[in-house]
């Protein structure tokens, strides 16, 4: 029953940490590498599309369940604690109406997606053409 609760209140807290991160990247008070690092978490976090598709048994979950977590653990170190605070607060507020989604990351996960595939299809054609 604990583990559980226990990724119930992971499912609840993602959203809430991610926003806030957002909120941080926007504060001058966050310093520029945290900014990075939570941006791209945040982004990440709510993009519309995985990396990894949900569908890919086992790995479609690694990045909710490890990836993201992990993300938000270290964006969270970065940011100072008043800081991160505040944002908090204000993600409560704003996520009470609803919750974002990012469709700059979900575009920038679909041209990685034909980027990877492109190569592959690069890769094969170059192999049936030396035999």
């Amino acid at each position: 029953m604990r583990l559980r609760d226990g990724l119930k209140n992971l499912r609840k807290e993602i959203p809430l940490q991610s926003y806030a991160l957002y909120l941080a990247c926007r504060d001058p008070r966050t310093p520029w590498y945290a900014k990075v690092l939570a941006a791209a978490v945040a982004a990440y976090a709510f993009s519309p599309i995985d990396l990894i598709p949900d569908f890919i048994p086992v790995l479609g979950y690694l990045d909710d369940l490890i990836i993201v977590p992990l993300g938000i653990a270290l964006a969270i170190r970065l940011i100072p604690a008043e800081v991160l605070e505040s944002c908090r607060e204000q993600a409560r507020q704003r996520l009470a109406k609803g919750t974002p989604t990012s469709r700059a990351a979900a575009i920038v996960i679909v041209v990685i997606w034909i980027a990877v595939l492109a190569a592959i299809a690069i890769l094969v054609v170059t192999r049936v053409k030396r035999k």
